[in-house]
């Protein structure tokens, strides 16, 4: 997905916040294969990189709506998700897009919870994540932690994953186009980015298993995860 003119990606986000960007993982759809979150394009020559909002916590909403928005829209986010759901595989990449889902649909320590894993699984954009998620609570020594551990994460070489053999997986998107396009509109017209109910309705159905003592409920990804998303359509 290439963002228009004056649109902000997830790696110019990292830019701005001096964390590089996510390197490739090496497995996903052929055309796009790598690129767990979307590319950048070019800064246009006018673009302002200064702040929008009047305060650090402002802008720390405003942009971790904007990169969940870009992750869950991303051209591999059905793949990455269904790896984890589908396969139980322990996927940094598809528990961010997973957490990114929870965190629209109002579950947000369960996402802070899955954004944990997958950093912890060495996912740098889960940690950019985190970072903003702090600093939109005003937790900032909690957010200089977790852009320290992006910064650090950007350093550490990831290991090669075996290329997969076979036919090339398909490039289902996770969210219908509509829906997709929707989520970023509201993002640059400065609203909270929300699900249609009919897509929350699926996530809010999801397992949860016992109350954690930090986190609360955590809901589990299901088997079957991203064709329900993929077919639920606002009434």
């Amino acid at each position: 997905m290439r963002g228009t003119e004056g649109h902000r990606t997830i790696d110019t986000l990292l830019a701005e916040a001096e964390i590089p960007g996510e390197a490739p993982s090496g497995h996903g759809c052929a055309v796009t294969r790598g690129h767990a979150v979307p590319e950048p394009p070019a800064w246009p020559p006018t673009a302002a990189r200064g702040w929008r909002y009047r305060t650090a916590r402002e802008q720390a909403v405003h942009d971790l709506d904007l990169a969940i928005a870009l992750i869950v829209g991303a051209p591999e986010a059905a793949a990455v998700l269904a790896g984890l759901a589908d396969r139980r595989r322990a996927d940094p990449e598809g528990a961010l897009v997973f957490a990114c889902l929870l965190h629209l649909t109002g579950h947000r320590e369960a996402a802070q919870f899955w954004w944990q894993f997958a950093a912890g699984g060495g996912s740098r954009t889960a940690a950019f994540c985190l970072c903003l998620y702090h600093r939109s609570l005003a937790e900032f020594r909690d957010a200089d932690h977790w852009r320290e551990q992006a910064a650090r994460l950007a350093r550490t070489p990831r290991p090669l994953r075996t290329p997969a053999t076979g036919p090339a997986p398909r490039c289902d998107l996770l969210l219908p186009d509509g829906i997709r396009r929707d989520l970023l509109r509201q993002c640059h017209r400065g609203r909270h980015p929300r699900l249609p109910a009919a897509v929350e309705a699926v996530l809010n159905r999801l397992r949860v298993t016992g109350e954690d003592e930090d986190f609360g409920e955590i809901p589990q990804p299901a088997p079957g995860l991203p064709g329900e998303l993929a077919r639920a359509r606002p009434r």
